[in-house]
């Protein structure tokens, strides 16, 4: 199951909006068949797996990182193919997290006399699924919210000690890397319109990793003031999504003929506790701005943005994980904190996952569990 996980691990970034599925096929203690999911190439990984086992695959045993599906969409059931090729074990790590289909493949398989043992590496397995699961079962992004922090809590120094777009790294580039990496595991990145105008960054997935569809750069500006001049706007290609409440015709016409997607939305329909605003202007609605998202089937999202939006995102519970980057550094009591202003704690789903990344730690805390129905 292992390897089938590091197969799946492959499908990161080239199978959403489907998830990422990783096969192995052993028979007498060898392999003969591997695959994984890549959205373009339309097969399975269980297809994938058993076309280069080919007809050795008669009495082997199936390792899946997710439970066969056993409805047709895009390509034929995967539990067909498997009763057909004749295996006479599947091992699989999750269940699907489709309610409408979960263990209906697994009772496919069983009542063709298929033995199936399910739950190895499962934790594992679902990790690599959350935004998949969170999509299926409420037509949302899964949400990771991520910062780098100083040691006091601060995310960068205080306003105007720094010129507009220079660099200012808290962590190292280790942390750095492994940021590049997550953004290529996403759909999308989302920040608020003060972050451009304060830091003008790119947000752009350099990790260099292949990727199916670009990575939608997503900035709530609700007054539209996001400037012309900005990286984010030069290197726009249709990747640049601005969700805002009150349009100037001039300025969205300006923005969209340099390649961005502009937006309005609504504000009435959004509570204090749903909404994110520049002061003193009408907020753009987070419900709002994460049901269009899933509408445009963007399975994976992380915020990252400044302490204002942090704070709502929170605050309205559109949070599904908080991935925060210490750095070994102080930036005292006038740097940028991470939230603006306090709120309740949040619940924590699980015990919080600590990894070291050169002098930098980073801890990770799921905050809502995608894959239950709750």
């Amino acid at each position: 199951m292992q390897d089938a996980l590091e197969l799946a691990q492959r499908s990161i970034g080239i199978a959403s909006p489907n998830p990422a599925v990783g096969c192995v096929l052993v028979k007498d203690g060898a392999l003969i068949g591997k695959g994984f999911h890549a959205y373009d190439w339309l097969d399975h990984a269980e297809v994938s797996a058993l076309n280069e086992a080919g007809r050795a695959a008669r009495g082997a045993t199936a390792y899946i990182t997710l439970e066969p599906c056993c409805t047709a969409g895009r390509t034929g059931p995967c539990t067909r193919a498997l009763i057909e090729a004749g295996v006479s074990k599947v091992v699989v790590a999750t269940s699907d997290p489709n309610p409408a289909v979960n263990g209906k493949g697994l009772d496919a398989l069983r009542r063709a006399g298929i033995e199936v043992i399910t739950g190895v590496l499962q934790r594992e397995a679902r990790h690599l699924n959350d935004g998949f699961a969170r999509h299926i079962r409420a037509g949302l992004p899964f949400v990771n919210l991520k910062a780098a922090v100083s040691l006091d809590g601060r995310i960068a120094p205080a306003p105007g000690t720094a010129p507009r777009g220079a660099p200012v790294y808290l962590t190292g580039e280790e942390s750095r890397a492994e940021v590049h990496r997550m953004r290529h595991a996403v759909d999308a990145v989302m920040t608020g319109v003060n972050t451009i105008l304060q830091d003008d960054p790119l947000l752009t997935d350099r990790s260099g990793l292949e990727r199916r569809r670009p990575l939608l750069r997503v900035v709530l500006d609700s007054a539209l003031r996001l400037p012309l001049d900005s990286k984010l706007v030069r290197t726009a290609r249709e990747d640049v999504l601005v969700f805002c409440t009150a349009a100037p015709t001039e300025r969205q016409r300006g923005l969209e003929a340099m390649g961005v997607r502009v937006e309005r939305l609504e504000p009435e329909e959004a509570t204090a506790a749903q909404r994110w605003s520049e002061p003193g202007k009408r907020g753009v609605s987070l419900q709002q701005v994460f049901r269009k998202l899933g509408e445009l089937s963007l399975l994976n999202v992380m915020l990252e943005a400044g302490a204002q939006l942090n704070g709502a995102a929170l605050t309205g519970q559109h949070v599904d994980k908080i991935t925060l980057f210490y750095a070994p550094v102080f930036l005292g009591s006038a740097g940028v904190p991470l939230l603006q202003e306090p709120i309740a704690t949040p619940p924590i789903a699980e015990p919080p996952q600590v990894d070291r990344f050169g002098s930098d730690v980073r801890v990770q805390s799921y905050l809502r569990d995608p894959w239950s129905l709750d």
